[in-house]
């Protein structure tokens, strides 16, 4: 290999870093994230479970074959049986894992990541995403394998002690059994819903459209084959959506859902072409589920206040976590939470799994218009209306103490608390300020009734960070 190629790939390397946290990594496929980074995450992982098998999916992106060579041939030769689901939802993995009985699973996904990028994200026995404490673990053991400059032997298994590979038979029954266990299908299959389910070429078909079909449901599928050659940006914000809002009117459909690349997220369109969004589809189904079933709520710190307002409405108690799906399941687990999610579109409901489910939240819409009888623009219309507003400002970790330090004595007289960075709350409005684990920013996220006012919070922000 010539120097200059070598050269190349060194600065593609600082270009595109490895993102890795407690819950997983991503990476440019063939840069950043390689075979070998792969199979020694997964030793790591492989490390920290108990005896049994070890599930893997992917989402559809052309690297996931690749990946999940890798990862077979590192998992069986560590002696760990392997069992391949293929291209599922990273809801559905869960379910596998804990249907199953297996040890643990790993997802091959980038979530709404451009095509070049590919990750993993790692599952427990309970099939859901690992607590912090258990992914510490696992990258601890990951930057041992990795960091010392000459690397520690794996402990490979002899020849006697390898692992199996089987692929894994109905992969999508046991999901869409429990959702359908959630609503009432005989209601929902008596309106014969028309619905534009847009999967992007990513996993989003694969369990959505056979869960359409046992609802009774006209399905207008586009990208549904999931092959990773996303149509449109993959991640579901009306930006990238402009191309389909448009089509669910023109096609006569009463709802349009979009789905990310691994469907653990769902945007939704309304019935005139309007982007609803992703923070609305927990708030709808918040409401939908509190409506029959009054209990705890849980979002994140991040996340609308919506649910929050909802809860009120229906005297049960909300809680908030720290920013990260398994923070916001582990408060679920903690206060006995009926449902639970975050703002980007994702709805975990414990009935099903303890992972965000684009599954479950296009049941719940769908129950939710059937049982109000009502189209899904107006139950959006029904619900509090607040504007969002997020910017970002770049600045070095070791200043990011005294900045926020600085912003608790700019904003006197709101509350306050330090769950996640530091959030201060007036009424009807708050603002978030928190670091980035993967990047020397810090994020402002402010909801107000109106957009201004979101704005001016977020300048306010912007102007004491950078002071301080």
């Amino acid at each position: 290999m010539s120097c200059s190629v070598i050269r190349r790939r060194q600065e593609a390397s600082i270009l595109s870093p490895l993102i890795i946290s407690v819950s997983g990594l991503r990476g440019v496929v063939g840069e950043s994230l390689t075979p070998e980074v792969a199979m020694r995450y997964a030793a790591a992982f492989a490390r920290q479970l108990p005896a049994g098998a070890i599930l893997i999916g992917r989402d559809g992106r052309v690297s996931g074959p690749m990946l999940a060579a890798a990862l077979t041939a590192a998992l069986t030769a560590l002696g760990r049986d392997v069992i391949d689901a293929g291209v599922v939802a990273t809801p559905t993995l869960g379910v596998l894992v804990r249907a199953r009985g297996a040890a643990g699973g790993i997802e091959i996904s980038a979530s709404h990541n451009p095509p070049q990028y590919n990750g993993l994200k790692l599952f427990s026995a309970e099939g859901r995403v690992l607590t912090a404490a258990a992914g510490q673990k696992v990258l601890d053991r990951y930057k041992h394998l990795t960091a010392a400059s000459e690397r520690p032997a794996i402990d490979w298994a002899s020849y006697e002690r390898l692992g199996t590979s089987s692929l894994a038979t109905d992969t999508t029954g046991e999901h869409i059994e429990a959702v359908l266990r959630l609503v009432d299908v005989a209601a929902i299959r008596q309106r014969r819903f028309r619905v534009l389910l847009d999967a992007n070429h990513g996993a989003g078909s694969i369990a959505g459209a056979p869960l359409l079909e046992e609802l009774g449901c006209h399905t207008i599928l586009l990208g549904g084959h999931a092959d990773g050659r996303f149509a449109h940006t993959p991640e579901p914000t009306a930006e990238n959506l402009a191309s389909i809002v448009g089509q669910v009117p023109a096609l006569d459909a009463q709802v349009g859902f979009c789905t990310d690349p691994d469907a653990d997220r769902l945007a939704i369109i309304d019935e005139n072409g309007r982007y609803v969004g992703e923070e609305y589809t927990l708030a709808l189904c918040v409401d939908h589920v509190l409506r029959r079933r009054p209990g705890p709520i849980v979002t994140n710190c991040s996340t609308s206040r919506m649910a929050e307002d909802l809860a009120k409405k229906y005297g049960v108690p909300f809680y908030r976590s720290a920013v990260g799906e398994a923070n916001v399941v582990d408060a679920m687990l903690a206060h006995g939470a009926t449902l639970g999610g975050e703002g980007n579109g994702g709805v975990i409901d414990p009935r099903v799994v303890l992972i965000r489910d684009s599954v479950v939240a296009m049941a719940l819409v769908l129950d939710a218009m059937s049982a109000r009888a009502l189209p899904i623009g107006h139950l959006a219309d029904d619900l509090p209306r607040y504007e969002i507003c997020k910017t970002k400002v770049t600045l070095p970790a070791e200043r990011i103490a005294d900045a926020l330090a600085a912003l608790e004595k700019h904003f006197v007289g709101a509350a306050c608390d330090r769950l996640d960075g530091v959030r201060f709350d007036w009424p009807g409005k708050w603002l978030l300020v928190r670091a980035s684990n993967t990047e020397p920013i810090v994020r402002a996220i402010a909801e107000a009734p109106t957009a201004a006012e979101a704005q001016a919070l977020c300048n306010r922000a912007v102007t004491a960070l950078s002071a301080g």
